[in-house]
């Protein structure tokens, strides 16, 4: 019987620990996934496969100095060992030639952690039967991914830490004949056909608005909505160094007015890395154990994400940031306005479905421009009226989820990453959408 890939990470640390001795330490980081792949178009399976895939990091420390490789591991135990072996030999060889690094700082506690969230997946023929259901004759383009991800952790220390979960990810478009498209997402770790339904409706009853006549807007400052998908893409942004200790010391944060205590953001806003109960591992690739933070507190600055380098170079406590310092299970707290009240208590003005090509166009003031995708409706005495052209917006985090935010909706929607760059990923974010008073349009 084939060694699953805990007993597969187990050995390989196992064998670590006999081959590798003091002044040496180690630490080797695993990832590993078994993902089912369906591609639609027009509704139908045109593509389907399975990926099975596992790799590793080796990073070999001594006398202050520190080097890696990164494994690409067959899953066969003998081969593995062989390759970790020949590993080692080239990182005792290059570990001598390496400047010692003034900022390394390693986690030397014999922590453990172990968390496999088992939720069953579902059934494939299931899922087929649910997507002929809800897109009927539609023209449905997308990717539906499934399957078991794997983290761990190990170090000379006797450190030790596992993770395994189970997720699904349903990322489509509905297209108009026109060419117009209404983007939807359904993910998780429990298929719902009751909730997939709701979310296939949604997006049929969107797709039939986007045959009226496009409407044009001027320039200017509208009333808007912004579903969970495009507060994503904003909470995405300010993920690039909002939260990151090396960012904030540095004075190149796009929150620094904010950790500086010289700006604030609504108290509505209750920002969290929620690790605890997400698919994220209770640990970091760098040893350390990770815990849940919270990072705006009803609109007020809180932790940042510290990883190892940035605690040795600033004089902080690190808290099992990746090296990257940047969320991987945000969460933002729901507010009080309930779904079926949006359009009504937007009464005229724009639903923002989604938007894309975000970049900033003032850092320091936390001002981002981007362009409005997908199915963005002109919304006159709560009801829906036209599809909009696409416009450019631009506009201060400090309005949109300060001065000008109004209500946060009592449910949230779970966005899974869909990135498949390298493997599927294990980052999160659970969000509400956004009823804000002012969005500046500027073409």
């Amino acid at each position: 019987m084939a060694a699953t890939p805990l007993q597969h990470f187990q050995a390989l640390a196992a064998w670590l620990r006999d081959n590798v001795h003091a002044p040496e330490q180690f630490t080797l980081s695993y990832s590993a996934e078994q993902s089912t792949f369906i591609r639609f178009n027009h509704a139908k399976v045109r593509q389907a496969g399975e990926v099975q895939q596992a790799s590793a990091s080796l990073k070999l420390i001594a006398d202050a100095r520190q080097a890696d490789l990164h494994l690409t591991l067959s899953g066969d135990p003998a081969l593995d060992r062989d390759q970790l072996q020949q590993a080692l030999a080239e990182l005792r060889q290059i570990l001598p030639l390496i400047p010692a690094d003034p900022y390394l700082l390693l986690n030397d506690s014999a922590w453990h952690s172990q968390q496999v969230q088992e939720a069953p997946l579902p059934d494939i023929a299931q899922v087929l039967e649910q997507i002929e259901h809800g897109a009927g004759t539609l023209d449905l383009v997308g990717i539906y991914a499934a399957g078991p991800i794997s983290r761990g952790f190990a170090s000379s220390f006797g450190a030790f830490g596992w993770h395994q979960a189970n997720s699904f990810n349903f990322d489509f478009s509905l297209f108009h004949a026109n060419g117009q498209a209404v983007k939807a997402n359904y993910a998780g770790q429990v298929w719902e056909d009751a909730a997939f339904a709701r979310r296939m409706a949604q997006a049929r009853e969107q797709l039939a608005y986007l045959g009226r006549p496009l409407k044009t807007l001027a320039p200017g400052q509208y009333r808007a909505y912004l579903a969970p998908a495009a507060m994503d893409e904003i909470m995405g942004m300010l993920c690039w160094g909002g939260f990151s200790a090396q960012s904030i010391a540095s004075k190149d944060s796009p929150l620094q007015r904010l950790y500086a205590g010289d700006a604030v953001l609504s108290p509505l806003v209750n920002l969290a890395e929620q690790v605890s109960g997400s698919l994220s591992p209770a640990f970091s690739g760098e040893g350390y154990p990770r815990s849940d933070l919270r990072l705006v507190d009803h609109g007020k600055a809180q932790e940042q994400l510290t990883n190892a380098r940035s605690a040795a170079e600033f004089g902080q406590l690190a808290n099992g940031a990746e090296g990257h310092e940047s969320p991987s299970a945000l969460s933002m707290a729901a507010g009080d306005l309930a779904p079926d009240a949006v359009l009504a208590r937007l009464g005229t003005g724009l639903y923002i479905s989604n938007l894309w090509y975000l970049n900033y166009s003032d850092l320091p003031a936390a001002r981002m421009t981007g362009l409005t995708r997908f199915a963005t409706f002109w919304v006159e005495d709560g009801q829906i009226q036209a599809p909009v052209s696409t416009m450019r917006f631009d506009d201060s985090v400090y309005s949109l989820l300060g001065s000008q935010l109004e209500a946060l909706t009592r449910e949230r929607e779970l966005i899974l990453s869909t990135s498949t760059y390298g493997q599927r990923q294990t980052s999160s974010s659970h969000l509400p959408g956004a009823l804000v008073k002012r969005l500046t349009l500027t073409l």
